[in-house]
């Protein structure tokens, strides 16, 4: 029968055969060192006995009421934080006029979206059944990943300027899904090593980075590639051209 084995270190649980109860091996995430338990270290764990009625088979007829853990007030915080930078990017740096908002405008929502976001995208995807971080480890650690993801952005910028475009107006659709595709792996690779989160987990982290950037640079209407360009491309910063006005037809 296997056994079930949690390690000090790392605190990752798995299962042995029987055949290495009371032997020492490592970890197979942390490496370290562990002695596996043998039956004679063993705890069972007894149902807790139950009270109210019960049915002629000693079944209980009402249920327990299970809590389900969840922590809302730090979700709301951060949820706040995000929505406030994307309401400050639509209402202060939006569209207010026709021109398109300089480049260290559009770098100011990156940054300030990166911390909260990563904050709580480690909230909503790290493994419950290990050591959640917290303290100044979660800091430094959320710091280094926010980041990353920041630095993606500047990615996407160096790669469209050195492909020979002069303006982010003129990366193609082509290019664009390149850039992003290179973003998603520098991202989801700085999740996985600051966060060690799953693979797919530590996607998903990223995932909601991008979109929220990828929201706010739309409120903001800054030209990422042509599909989202408007106006002269030719331009540093493409406006949008306000249609004609046709004089009315005169009276004969």
């Amino acid at each position: 029968m296997p056994i079930p084995v949690t390690c000090p270190g790392c605190l990752t649980r798995f299962t042995v055969s029987d055949k290495y109860a009371g032997k020492s091996g490592p970890c197979p995430k942390c490496k370290k060192q562990l002695i596996v338990p043998d039956k004679a270290q063993e705890v069972v764990i007894h149902a807790p006995e139950t009270q109210g009625p019960k049915e002629s088979k000693g079944v209980a007829v009402l249920k327990p009421l299970k809590r389900a853990e969840f922590k809302l007030s730090q979700i709301e915080l951060i949820v706040a934080a995000v929505l406030t930078v994307l309401s400050i990017g639509w209402a202060v740096f939006g569209r207010t006029g026709f021109s398109v908002p300089p480049w260290w405008m559009s770098a100011i929502g990156i940054v300030s979206l990166a911390f909260p976001v990563a904050w709580l995208g480690y909230t909503f995807f790290h493994d419950d059944e290990l050591a959640e971080y917290s303290g100044k480890e979660r800091l430094v650690r959320v710091g280094v990943c926010a980041a990353v993801f920041a630095v993606t952005w500047g990615l996407y910028w160096f790669l469209a300027v050195y492909l020979g475009n002069k303006i982010l107006a003129d990366v193609d659709t082509t290019q664009f899904a390149i850039f992003i595709i290179v973003m998603f792996v520098v991202g989801t690779l700085g999740s996985l090593a600051s966060m060690e989160l799953e693979v797919g987990q530590s996607l998903m982290h990223y995932s909601m980075f991008f979109g929220a950037t990828f929201l706010l640079a739309l409120l903001m209407g800054v030209p990422m590639a042509e599909p989202f360009a408007v106006g002269d491309s030719s331009r540093p910063y493409p406006v949008k051209t306000p249609p004609a006005l046709v004089p009315p037809p005169r009276a004969k």
